[in-house]
């Protein structure tokens, strides 16, 4: 079969409109790092081996080439071993699909899947405490428009633990603005809904935003200064605005990286810490796994004192239990 058969571009592009989209109707998310990766991995093959990517072959996307672009992107982009697997899993979908679209590749395919992902050092979360998220919450200028903006946002993030990408899609209808109480419908990750309540500070906010906006059922509740949808990269400016106006009242923000998501993180623990039970935890943040929010279990250290408190320290005698005559009674009528 001929080289020609097997170029790159055609299998891609069958690749993700027939397969990811169609027949798997995977999430814009899902498609949108699908289509990063295979973006990183063309510009590379392009740089390293002088091969455009409308004239690359599959038989150019040897283990060894994909070897290669991971560690660039270790090397030369400064990627975490778990955004170079990320880039690994796109790669292995797409090879997934080649050895069945076209068995004589299939060697080729098993090769690439081959590859191992790259064990990640597992790190404890950032966790803000109450004071520090007070401080940012309390850090826009309300008297402005971007500052009532920013602060109606960032309390919302706080309040739901919504992912960035659920705040920068949500619209004015997925918010239920009651008399007794409010709540919002968020659309997370895998396609999967859920209704988080929402305080009345928050809902108070929310509606005196909606209601400066002029806001319709399909409007965007939170945009940029254009009335365009927000970037990930603008709510990290926004956030990183408010944390520079939350620094003098609070200096230990100076200490702590904080991105959008250390926010989400911070209403796990915060909710933790009240007592609210972890399964509960998992359905507020839309988690597909118990699993996956036990990491607020780990860097509670509140709980870990209290546990340690129940401990008898090392070196100290326990004392003996010494029965009532009652109790002795009761074990000789055995």
């Amino acid at each position: 079969m001929k080289h020609t058969d097997a170029l790159v571009g055609p299998l891609l592009q069958e690749f993700f409109v027939k397969h990811l989209m169609t027949h798997r109707n995977v999430s814009p998310q899902t498609l949108w790092s699908y289509r990063d990766a295979f973006r990183l991995l063309l510009r590379f093959v392009d740089a390293k081996m002088h091969i455009e990517p409308v004239a690359l072959n599959l038989v150019h996307l040897s283990p060894s080439v994909i070897l290669a672009f991971l560690d660039s992107l270790e090397k030369e982009r400064n990627n975490t071993a778990r955004s170079r697997n990320a880039r690994l899993a796109a790669v292995r979908s797409f090879f997934r699909w080649v050895a069945i679209s076209r068995p004589d590749f299939a060697g080729l395919a098993t090769s690439v899947l081959a590859i191992p992902t790259k064990r990640a050092d597992r790190r404890l979360i950032c966790a803000l405490s109450r004071p520090e998220i007070q401080a940012i919450l309390g850090a826009p200028d309300l008297s402005t428009p971007c500052g009532r903006r920013d602060h109606t946002m960032l309390l919302t993030m706080y309040n739901t633990g919504a992912r960035v990408s659920e705040v920068t899609t949500m619209v004015c209808s997925q918010v239920e603005l009651g008399s007794r109480s409010s709540f919002v419908h968020l659309h997370g990750k895998g396609r999967k809904e859920r209704c988080v309540p929402l305080w009345a500070r928050t809902a108070d906010a929310i509606r005196k935003w909606m209601r400066e906006q002029d806001a319709v059922p399909t409007s965007l509740l939170f945009t940029n200064y254009r009335s365009e949808k927000l970037t990930r990269n603008g709510v990290d400016c926004i956030l990183k605005k408010a944390i520079a106006g939350a620094v003098h009242t609070c200096p230990s923000l100076s200490k702590k990286h904080i991105s959008p998501h250390v926010i989400r993180h911070a209403t796990a623990t915060h909710l933790l810490q009240a007592g609210v039970d972890i399964s509960v935890i998992a359905l507020w943040l839309g988690h597909e796994s118990i699993d996956t929010t036990h990491i607020y279990m780990e860097s509670n250290l509140a709980h870990k004192e209290e546990a340690l408190g129940r401990l008898q320290p090392a070196g100290q005698r326990t004392p003996r239990f010494h029965a009532t005559d009652k109790v002795m009674a009761f074990l000789e009528t055995l």
